[in-house]
């Protein structure tokens, strides 16, 4: 366990680099598996999720060497099909690979996946889209098995999951015919998903619409991608500015995969400018509340970036509303603020919230990756210090973000738990 120590009384300023997409690098790295060729990944993050999925790439058989700031990954050598159950239960994309591995090897047997506890996440969609596919699949003993040869078919989401989309969009890339994908999820990452496919030579179409084909193939071959920026961390660092009263601009990124966040930080109050790949955001003057915010899939308000306004909302003027229509279970951040002077009230999935002057330091703890990260905002805006326990949740999804706030004028100090000492960045 790692445990931050986050100074108050911060002013975010100056500039930082968007990092690649922890939500497009994951199943991207799955896909690698369908590939008997290397694949050169640039832009891939260096966090604990991605670097779990290649341990788990690894113990499928395939070779992962980095040189300079590019990653290899090598399928030639894979000849396993049982994901490993210590680490899949770290990690809630190691869904991903049964598509992968079940269309590559022709079964697959993997665990329940593990990950972040914001709400009940079934798997059910992606093991009816395998059902669809003609895929045999057991539940037993907590595993999953599936087995036979794929083949294409429609597919109709209940609901457009981004995990089920990119699951069925792997598992089709080599089934026999055309599977077509209705109600799908249109997050840029999918997109960046079947960019990455069409590189490698498998045929999708459709991707950032309700609607994605995939004409099966026998075989892709290799390639050099670059992975999209992190929209959810380029935006975590655009609220930084936004709670502290600073000025932070974030370059390499895609202003348009945030603008409904962009849009609820003008009407906080802040000045908001953006280029054709970056943005900047300041704030002087106390923020505004929000009337009303509601979580959906995208276009809508990510639920990714729920926990970040939720803590700009504690100390904004007035009285929001906060809805989260995608996890139920997605305010534990709520009374971890609480303790640091916070007022909000959860009524089901609504958390209405009262804008207090200004919070305090306290001993809080991170339940989940984004409520974590909201943590360390709510934390540089308080008075005085505050300890966040399970801080290496953040680390799931953000690379060195102690690094970057250091940076921007902000101080996290990470405490070693184990003879109490501390490793200062500034």
């Amino acid at each position: 366990m790692s445990n931050w120590l986050v100074h108050g009384n911060a002013v975010l300023s100056g500039t930082v680099s968007a990092q690649g997409s922890k939500n497009a690098a994951l199943p991207v790295l799955a896909a690698a598996l369908l590939v008997e060729e290397p694949v050169t990944l640039l832009n891939c993050p260096v966090i604990r999720d991605t670097e779990n999925m290649l341990r788990i790439l690894e113990s499928l058989g395939c070779t992962v060497t980095r040189e300079g700031n590019a990653l290899i990954v090598d399928s030639r050598t894979a000849d396993r099909f049982v994901l490993p159950t210590v680490l899949s239960g770290e990690l809630r994309s190691s869904i991903f690979l049964l598509g992968s591995v079940l269309s590559r090897f022709g079964e697959a047997d993997a665990p329940y996946p593990g990950g972040c506890e914001i709400g009940n996440r079934p798997i059910d969609l992606h093991l009816e889209g395998l059902r669809c596919l003609h895929a045999e699949i057991e539940e037993h003993g907590g595993r999953i098995r599936c087995k036979g040869a794929l083949s294409g078919a429609v597919v109709d989401l209940d609901y457009p999951s981004v995990g089920a989309t990119e699951n069925i969009m792997l598992a089709a890339c080599r089934a026999k015919g055309q599977t077509t994908i209705r109600n799908a999820a249109c997050e840029p990452e999918i997109v960046d998903l079947q960019n990455f496919l069409c590189a490698c030579g498998f045929r999708v179409r459709g991707a950032g619409t309700p609607s994605i084909t995939v004409d099966g193939i026998s075989h892709g071959h290799g390639t050099t991608y670059r992975i999209m920026p992190d929209r959810i961390a380029a935006g975590t660092y655009l609220v930084g500015a936004a709670i502290t009263g600073g000025d932070v601009t974030v370059t390499g990124m895609q202003p348009g995969a945030v603008d409904t966040l962009l849009y609820k930080l003008a009407a906080c109050g802040c000045d908001v400018a953006q280029t054709a790949d970056s943005v900047r955001v300041r704030r002087t003057g106390r923020a505004r509340g929000i009337a009303f915010t509601e979580t959906r899939p995208y276009p809508g308000f990510p639920t990714d970036l729920q926990p970040q306004l939720f803590s700009l909302l504690s100390v904004s003027d007035g009285t929001s509303a906060l809805i989260e229509n995608v996890f139920e279970s997605r305010f534990r951040h709520a009374q971890e603020l609480r303790r640091m002077g916070a007022k909000n009230r959860i009524l089901d999935r609504t958390a209405i919230i009262t804008g207090v002057e200004r919070l305090h330091g306290a001993q809080v703890t991170a339940h989940d990756l984004r409520g974590g990260a909201a943590l360390v905002l709510a934390a540089l805006a308080a008075e005085g210090d505050t300890e966040i326990l399970r801080a290496e949740r953040i680390e799931r999804g953000y690379e060195r973000m102690d690094s970057v706030i250091g940076r921007l004028g902000g101080s996290i100090a990470r405490k070693e738990n184990s003879i109490g000492k501390e490793e200062k960045t500034r």
